[in-house]
Protein backbone atom coordinates (compact mmCIF):
# COMPACT_ATOMS: atom_id res chain seq x y z
CA UNK A 1 0.00 0.00 0.00
CA UNK A 2 1.30 3.59 -1.42
CA UNK A 3 1.47 6.06 0.94
CA UNK A 4 -1.57 8.89 1.05
CA UNK A 5 -0.06 12.15 0.09
CA UNK A 6 -2.08 13.64 -2.11
CA UNK A 7 -4.09 15.18 0.48
CA UNK A 8 -2.96 19.06 2.13
CA UNK A 9 -0.94 17.66 4.90
CA UNK A 10 -1.79 20.04 7.69
CA UNK A 11 -5.67 19.47 7.03
CA UNK A 12 -5.31 16.06 7.34
CA UNK A 13 -4.99 14.01 10.53
CA UNK A 14 -5.27 10.07 10.10
CA UNK A 15 -6.19 7.56 13.39
CA UNK A 16 -5.29 4.85 14.22
CA UNK A 17 -6.90 2.19 16.42
CA UNK A 18 -6.10 4.72 19.40
CA UNK A 19 -4.68 7.72 18.26
CA UNK A 20 -2.55 9.03 15.41
CA UNK A 21 -1.25 6.61 12.65
CA UNK A 22 0.28 7.16 9.09
CA UNK A 23 -2.64 7.43 5.99
CA UNK A 24 -2.29 4.73 3.79
CA UNK A 25 -4.03 3.87 0.22
CA UNK A 26 -4.86 1.19 -1.21
CA UNK A 27 -6.78 0.83 -4.66
CA UNK A 28 -8.97 -1.71 -3.28
CA UNK A 29 -9.94 -0.34 0.09
CA UNK A 30 -13.05 1.18 1.49
CA UNK A 31 -12.07 4.90 2.28
CA UNK A 32 -13.57 7.00 4.51
CA UNK A 33 -12.93 10.46 5.72
CA UNK A 34 -14.38 12.38 8.90
CA UNK A 35 -14.29 15.81 7.82
CA UNK A 36 -15.03 18.42 10.09
CA UNK A 37 -13.98 21.10 12.62
CA UNK A 38 -10.49 19.10 13.80
CA UNK A 39 -8.99 22.06 16.14
CA UNK A 40 -11.45 25.44 16.02
CA UNK A 41 -14.81 26.93 17.22
CA UNK A 42 -16.23 23.76 17.33
CA UNK A 43 -13.59 20.56 17.54
CA UNK A 44 -15.36 19.92 20.90
CA UNK A 45 -18.68 18.72 19.06
CA UNK A 46 -17.40 15.88 17.18
CA UNK A 47 -13.87 16.69 15.73
CA UNK A 48 -10.80 14.16 16.48
CA UNK A 49 -13.62 12.08 18.70
CA UNK A 50 -15.55 11.60 15.63
CA UNK A 51 -12.70 9.82 13.94
CA UNK A 52 -12.79 7.83 16.98
CA UNK A 53 -16.09 6.99 16.65
CA UNK A 54 -15.30 6.21 13.39
CA UNK A 55 -12.61 3.85 13.62
CA UNK A 56 -14.41 2.33 16.46
CA UNK A 57 -17.05 1.15 13.81
CA UNK A 58 -14.35 -0.31 11.47
CA UNK A 59 -12.97 -2.35 14.15
CA UNK A 60 -16.63 -3.94 14.93
CA UNK A 61 -16.35 -5.02 11.34
CA UNK A 62 -12.91 -6.41 11.91
CA UNK A 63 -11.60 -3.63 9.65
CA UNK A 64 -12.97 -5.11 6.34
CA UNK A 65 -15.88 -5.10 4.22
CA UNK A 66 -16.28 -7.47 1.20
CA UNK A 67 -12.96 -8.71 1.56
CA UNK A 68 -11.28 -4.82 1.46
CA UNK A 69 -9.68 -3.22 4.45
CA UNK A 70 -11.41 0.01 5.39
CA UNK A 71 -9.51 2.67 5.95
CA UNK A 72 -10.38 6.13 8.36
CA UNK A 73 -9.00 9.49 7.65
CA UNK A 74 -9.84 12.68 9.23
CA UNK A 75 -9.64 16.06 7.06
CA UNK A 76 -10.06 19.44 8.86
CA UNK A 77 -12.00 21.78 6.93
CA UNK A 78 -11.10 24.86 9.78
CA UNK A 79 -14.81 26.24 9.76
CA UNK A 80 -14.17 27.79 5.91
CA UNK A 81 -16.18 26.41 2.41
CA UNK A 82 -13.37 27.05 0.02
CA UNK A 83 -10.70 24.88 2.38
CA UNK A 84 -13.95 21.94 3.19
CA UNK A 85 -14.62 21.67 -0.65
CA UNK A 86 -11.30 21.46 -1.98
CA UNK A 87 -10.75 18.59 0.60
CA UNK A 88 -13.50 16.76 -0.28
CA UNK A 89 -12.93 17.06 -3.98
CA UNK A 90 -9.30 15.58 -3.90
CA UNK A 91 -10.63 12.89 -1.23
CA UNK A 92 -13.52 12.06 -4.30
CA UNK A 93 -11.07 12.40 -7.03
CA UNK A 94 -7.67 11.36 -6.54
CA UNK A 95 -7.27 9.56 -3.83
CA UNK A 96 -10.34 6.92 -4.49
CA UNK A 97 -11.87 7.54 -1.71
CA UNK A 98 -15.35 6.67 -1.04
CA UNK A 99 -17.67 8.71 1.46
CA UNK A 100 -17.68 11.62 4.08
CA UNK A 101 -19.04 11.81 7.09
CA UNK A 102 -20.26 14.60 9.74
CA UNK A 103 -18.99 17.94 8.09
CA UNK A 104 -20.46 19.75 11.09
CA UNK A 105 -20.86 23.16 9.17
CA UNK A 106 -23.85 23.54 7.11
CA UNK A 107 -22.44 26.16 4.39
CA UNK A 108 -19.59 23.52 3.57
CA UNK A 109 -22.40 20.46 3.82
CA UNK A 110 -24.39 21.52 0.90
CA UNK A 111 -21.64 21.96 -1.28
CA UNK A 112 -20.32 18.76 -0.74
CA UNK A 113 -24.12 17.49 -1.13
CA UNK A 114 -23.76 18.54 -4.63
CA UNK A 115 -20.37 17.09 -5.05
CA UNK A 116 -20.89 14.32 -3.80
CA UNK A 117 -23.66 13.30 -6.08
CA UNK A 118 -22.04 14.45 -9.35
CA UNK A 119 -19.22 11.97 -8.22
CA UNK A 120 -22.08 9.33 -7.28
CA UNK A 121 -20.24 9.30 -3.76
CA UNK A 122 -21.63 8.91 -0.33
CA UNK A 123 -21.63 11.84 2.26
CA UNK A 124 -23.23 11.39 5.62
CA UNK A 125 -24.33 14.46 7.53
CA UNK A 126 -23.74 13.96 11.29
CA UNK A 127 -22.96 18.09 12.75
CA UNK A 128 -24.38 20.25 9.82
CA UNK A 129 -28.44 21.08 10.45
CA UNK A 130 -29.31 22.83 7.24
CA UNK A 131 -33.10 21.29 5.97
CA UNK A 132 -32.74 22.04 2.80
CA UNK A 133 -29.86 18.92 2.84
CA UNK A 134 -33.15 16.70 3.14
CA UNK A 135 -35.18 19.54 0.98
CA UNK A 136 -34.49 21.46 -1.50
CA UNK A 137 -30.46 20.17 -1.97
CA UNK A 138 -31.12 16.70 -1.28
CA UNK A 139 -29.36 14.00 -3.44
CA UNK A 140 -29.28 10.17 -3.82
CA UNK A 141 -26.29 9.87 -2.15
CA UNK A 142 -26.73 11.90 0.74
CA UNK A 143 -27.85 11.32 4.02
CA UNK A 144 -28.66 13.68 7.48
CA UNK A 145 -28.05 11.40 10.19
CA UNK A 146 -28.64 13.54 13.81
CA UNK A 147 -30.75 16.42 13.62
CA UNK A 148 -32.16 19.44 11.63
CA UNK A 149 -32.62 23.00 12.46
CA UNK A 150 -36.59 22.35 12.72
CA UNK A 151 -36.57 19.36 14.81
CA UNK A 152 -34.02 20.74 17.07
CA UNK A 153 -36.09 23.66 17.78
CA UNK A 154 -39.68 22.20 17.59
CA UNK A 155 -39.86 20.34 21.52
CA UNK A 156 -37.41 22.90 23.16
CA UNK A 157 -39.39 26.22 22.09
CA UNK A 158 -43.28 24.14 23.02
CA UNK A 159 -41.49 23.16 26.10
CA UNK A 160 -40.25 26.97 27.36
CA UNK A 161 -43.44 28.47 26.38
CA UNK A 162 -45.42 25.96 28.03
CA UNK A 163 -43.23 27.19 31.46
CA UNK A 164 -44.11 31.61 30.29
CA UNK A 165 -41.50 31.56 27.76
CA UNK A 166 -43.37 33.50 25.59
CA UNK A 167 -40.92 36.73 24.24
CA UNK A 168 -37.85 35.58 23.36
CA UNK A 169 -34.56 37.47 22.19
CA UNK A 170 -32.69 35.59 19.79
CA UNK A 171 -28.64 35.76 19.42
CA UNK A 172 -27.36 33.58 16.32
CA UNK A 173 -24.08 32.97 14.83
CA UNK A 174 -24.00 34.87 11.53
CA UNK A 175 -23.89 32.05 8.64
CA UNK A 176 -26.19 29.57 7.01
CA UNK A 177 -26.99 27.13 10.30
CA UNK A 178 -27.36 30.39 12.53
CA UNK A 179 -29.62 31.62 10.09
CA UNK A 180 -31.33 28.63 9.92
CA UNK A 181 -31.70 27.58 13.38
CA UNK A 182 -33.17 31.46 14.20
CA UNK A 183 -35.74 31.27 11.27
CA UNK A 184 -36.72 28.11 12.70
CA UNK A 185 -37.20 29.16 16.57
CA UNK A 186 -38.98 32.19 15.25
CA UNK A 187 -41.83 30.49 12.86
CA UNK A 188 -42.34 27.71 15.65
CA UNK A 189 -42.55 30.45 18.01
CA UNK A 190 -45.04 32.39 16.38
CA UNK A 191 -46.99 29.85 15.36
CA UNK A 192 -48.27 28.86 19.13
CA UNK A 193 -48.79 32.46 20.06
CA UNK A 194 -45.56 33.40 21.23
CA UNK A 195 -43.31 36.33 19.56
CA UNK A 196 -39.36 36.86 18.91
CA UNK A 197 -38.92 41.37 19.97
CA UNK A 198 -35.66 41.22 18.95
CA UNK A 199 -32.54 39.18 17.23
CA UNK A 200 -28.85 40.48 16.64
CA UNK A 201 -25.90 37.97 15.28
CA UNK A 202 -22.47 37.48 15.56
CA UNK A 203 -19.23 36.41 13.64
CA UNK A 204 -17.89 33.00 14.08
CA UNK A 205 -15.48 33.13 17.10
CA UNK A 206 -17.04 36.59 18.71
CA UNK A 207 -15.11 36.50 22.48
CA UNK A 208 -17.13 39.64 23.84
CA UNK A 209 -20.83 39.09 23.98
CA UNK A 210 -21.39 42.76 26.05
CA UNK A 211 -22.88 44.59 23.23
CA UNK A 212 -25.33 41.73 22.21
CA UNK A 213 -26.41 40.85 25.74
CA UNK A 214 -27.12 44.33 26.86
CA UNK A 215 -29.32 44.67 23.92
CA UNK A 216 -31.25 41.44 24.81
CA UNK A 217 -31.47 42.62 28.59
CA UNK A 218 -33.45 45.87 28.16
CA UNK A 219 -35.52 44.23 25.22
CA UNK A 220 -38.30 42.77 27.64
CA UNK A 221 -37.76 39.52 26.58
CA UNK A 222 -38.14 36.40 29.09
CA UNK A 223 -36.23 34.08 27.46
CA UNK A 224 -32.59 34.48 25.55
CA UNK A 225 -32.69 32.26 22.46
CA UNK A 226 -29.59 30.99 21.08
CA UNK A 227 -28.59 29.61 17.71
CA UNK A 228 -24.81 29.99 18.41
CA UNK A 229 -22.97 26.84 18.93
CA UNK A 230 -19.37 25.19 20.56
CA UNK A 231 -17.18 27.59 21.88
CA UNK A 232 -19.58 30.84 20.84
CA UNK A 233 -22.72 29.51 23.07
CA UNK A 234 -20.23 28.72 25.55
CA UNK A 235 -18.89 32.16 25.87
CA UNK A 236 -22.68 32.97 25.67
CA UNK A 237 -24.12 31.13 28.36
CA UNK A 238 -21.04 31.96 30.39
CA UNK A 239 -21.06 36.09 29.79
CA UNK A 240 -24.88 35.99 30.76
CA UNK A 241 -24.31 34.35 33.71
CA UNK A 242 -21.69 36.80 34.91
CA UNK A 243 -23.99 39.75 33.95
CA UNK A 244 -26.38 38.17 36.22
CA UNK A 245 -28.83 38.53 33.07
CA UNK A 246 -32.62 37.42 34.22
CA UNK A 247 -33.49 35.79 31.05
CA UNK A 248 -34.27 32.00 30.86
CA UNK A 249 -31.45 30.84 28.51
CA UNK A 250 -33.07 28.04 25.74
CA UNK A 251 -29.97 26.34 23.72
CA UNK A 252 -31.08 24.19 20.85
CA UNK A 253 -27.71 22.89 19.94
CA UNK A 254 -25.59 22.08 22.50
CA UNK A 255 -23.51 19.21 24.05
CA UNK A 256 -22.07 17.31 26.54
CA UNK A 257 -18.81 19.01 25.60
CA UNK A 258 -20.18 22.09 26.41
CA UNK A 259 -22.01 21.56 29.45
CA UNK A 260 -18.82 19.83 31.01
CA UNK A 261 -16.72 23.30 29.92
CA UNK A 262 -18.82 25.48 31.54
CA UNK A 263 -19.38 23.65 34.85
CA UNK A 264 -23.35 23.56 36.94
CA UNK A 265 -22.62 27.21 38.47
CA UNK A 266 -23.17 28.25 34.44
CA UNK A 267 -24.97 25.45 33.27
CA UNK A 268 -27.38 24.67 35.87
CA UNK A 269 -31.02 24.55 33.99
CA UNK A 270 -29.77 24.93 30.46
CA UNK A 271 -32.49 23.25 28.63
CA UNK A 272 -31.30 21.95 24.59
CA UNK A 273 -32.19 19.27 22.21
CA UNK A 274 -30.07 15.94 22.39
CA UNK A 275 -29.79 13.44 20.45
CA UNK A 276 -27.76 10.72 22.43
CA UNK A 277 -26.48 10.78 26.04
CA UNK A 278 -24.53 8.51 26.75
CA UNK A 279 -26.55 7.60 30.94
CA UNK A 280 -29.63 7.08 28.77
CA UNK A 281 -30.02 3.41 28.50
CA UNK A 282 -27.78 0.12 28.77
CA UNK A 283 -27.08 0.08 25.10
CA UNK A 284 -26.06 4.07 25.50
CA UNK A 285 -23.98 3.22 28.86
CA UNK A 286 -21.96 0.41 27.33
CA UNK A 287 -20.69 2.48 24.15
CA UNK A 288 -19.43 5.43 26.61
CA UNK A 289 -17.97 3.08 28.37
CA UNK A 290 -16.04 1.64 25.33
CA UNK A 291 -15.56 5.41 23.72
CA UNK A 292 -14.08 7.09 27.14
CA UNK A 293 -11.11 5.23 27.68
CA UNK A 294 -9.73 5.98 23.47
CA UNK A 295 -10.27 9.77 23.91
CA UNK A 296 -9.12 10.55 27.43
CA UNK A 297 -12.15 9.67 29.50
CA UNK A 298 -14.26 11.44 27.66
CA UNK A 299 -17.67 10.28 27.57
CA UNK A 300 -19.15 10.72 24.12
CA UNK A 301 -20.81 13.46 22.71
CA UNK A 302 -24.47 12.77 20.45
CA UNK A 303 -22.38 13.86 17.74
CA UNK A 304 -19.49 11.40 18.30
CA UNK A 305 -22.29 8.67 18.91
CA UNK A 306 -24.13 9.57 15.07
CA UNK A 307 -20.68 9.09 13.47
CA UNK A 308 -20.41 5.76 15.12
CA UNK A 309 -24.25 4.48 13.87
CA UNK A 310 -23.52 6.54 10.34
CA UNK A 311 -20.14 4.20 9.47
CA UNK A 312 -21.79 1.23 11.17
CA UNK A 313 -24.93 1.45 8.85
CA UNK A 314 -22.60 2.19 6.18
CA UNK A 315 -20.58 -0.60 6.34
CA UNK A 316 -23.29 -3.03 6.76
CA UNK A 317 -25.32 -1.97 3.69
CA UNK A 318 -22.21 -2.36 1.74
CA UNK A 319 -21.82 -5.91 2.70
CA UNK A 320 -25.39 -6.21 2.14
CA UNK A 321 -25.53 -4.85 -1.58
CA UNK A 322 -21.85 -6.78 -2.31
CA UNK A 323 -20.48 -3.99 -3.37
CA UNK A 324 -19.21 -0.03 -2.51
CA UNK A 325 -20.76 1.73 -5.20
CA UNK A 326 -22.34 4.95 -4.16
CA UNK A 327 -25.85 5.43 -5.10
CA UNK A 328 -26.53 1.40 -5.11
CA UNK A 329 -25.01 1.52 -1.38
CA UNK A 330 -27.07 4.37 -0.33
CA UNK A 331 -30.64 2.44 -1.46
CA UNK A 332 -29.29 -0.38 0.57
CA UNK A 333 -28.73 2.25 3.67
CA UNK A 334 -32.71 3.19 3.40
CA UNK A 335 -33.92 -0.31 2.72
CA UNK A 336 -31.78 -1.62 5.93
CA UNK A 337 -33.34 -0.75 9.13
CA UNK A 338 -31.13 1.40 11.88
CA UNK A 339 -31.30 0.01 15.74
CA UNK A 340 -28.50 0.31 17.79
CA UNK A 341 -27.28 2.39 20.78
CA UNK A 342 -27.91 5.86 19.02
CA UNK A 343 -30.93 5.44 17.58
CA UNK A 344 -33.83 2.90 18.32
CA UNK A 345 -35.93 1.56 15.78
CA UNK A 346 -34.98 4.41 13.13
CA UNK A 347 -35.23 4.19 9.30
CA UNK A 348 -33.73 6.23 6.76
CA UNK A 349 -35.83 8.19 4.87
CA UNK A 350 -36.26 8.36 1.00
CA UNK A 351 -35.14 11.79 1.46
CA UNK A 352 -32.03 10.83 3.17
CA UNK A 353 -33.26 12.05 6.75
CA UNK A 354 -32.94 9.46 9.44
CA UNK A 355 -36.00 9.03 11.49
CA UNK A 356 -34.63 9.09 14.72
CA UNK A 357 -35.86 10.08 18.25
CA UNK A 358 -34.41 13.13 19.83
CA UNK A 359 -34.59 14.12 23.63
CA UNK A 360 -34.79 17.47 25.56
CA UNK A 361 -32.74 17.74 28.31
CA UNK A 362 -31.33 19.87 31.27
CA UNK A 363 -28.62 20.33 32.89
CA UNK A 364 -28.15 19.31 36.22
CA UNK A 365 -27.11 21.28 39.49
CA UNK A 366 -23.98 20.77 41.83
CA UNK A 367 -26.36 18.88 44.22
CA UNK A 368 -27.78 16.32 41.72
CA UNK A 369 -24.24 15.29 40.04
CA UNK A 370 -23.08 12.02 41.44
CA UNK A 371 -19.88 11.55 39.21
CA UNK A 372 -17.57 13.30 36.55
CA UNK A 373 -20.23 13.10 33.49
CA UNK A 374 -23.43 12.52 35.47
CA UNK A 375 -24.38 15.62 33.87
CA UNK A 376 -27.78 15.65 32.29
CA UNK A 377 -31.13 14.60 32.99
CA UNK A 378 -33.73 13.78 30.68
CA UNK A 379 -37.34 15.67 30.30
CA UNK A 380 -39.15 14.37 27.25
CA UNK A 381 -38.70 11.66 24.03
CA UNK A 382 -39.52 13.86 20.88
CA UNK A 383 -40.78 11.24 19.11
CA UNK A 384 -39.29 11.40 15.02
CA UNK A 385 -42.52 11.79 13.57
CA UNK A 386 -43.56 14.71 15.82
CA UNK A 387 -40.23 16.67 15.33
CA UNK A 388 -39.00 16.24 11.82
CA UNK A 389 -40.69 17.90 8.53
CA UNK A 390 -43.04 15.75 6.42
CA UNK A 391 -41.44 14.60 3.37
CA UNK A 392 -43.96 16.04 1.06
CA UNK A 393 -42.67 19.57 2.94
CA UNK A 394 -39.52 19.42 2.19
CA UNK A 395 -39.70 20.30 -1.43
CA UNK A 396 -37.23 16.93 -2.40
CA UNK A 397 -36.92 16.09 -6.24
CA UNK A 398 -34.33 13.40 -5.85
CA UNK A 399 -32.18 14.24 -8.79
CA UNK A 400 -30.31 11.16 -10.64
Amino acid sequence: MRAFTSLVAAACVCFGLDGVAAAQHSATGVRIAVMNDQSGQYNSATGPGAVVAARMATEDFSGSVLGKPIEVIALDHQNKPDIGLSLARSFYDRDGGDAIFDIGNSAISLGVQELARQKQKIVVHVGSIHPDLFGKACSPTGAMWQYDSGALTKGLVKAVFAEGGTDWFLIAVDYTAGKALADDETKILTSIGGKVVGSVRHPLGTQDFASQLLTAASSGAGVLGLASFGGDAENLVKQAHEFNLNLRIAAPLLTIADIKALGPESAHGLLYTSAFYWDRDDPAREFGKRFAPRFGGKMPTEGQAATYSAVAHYLKAIAAAGTDDGPTVMRKMKELPVNDFFAHGARLREDGRLMNDLYLVEAKSKDEIKSEWDLLKTHAVLKAEDIIRPMGEGQCQMPQ
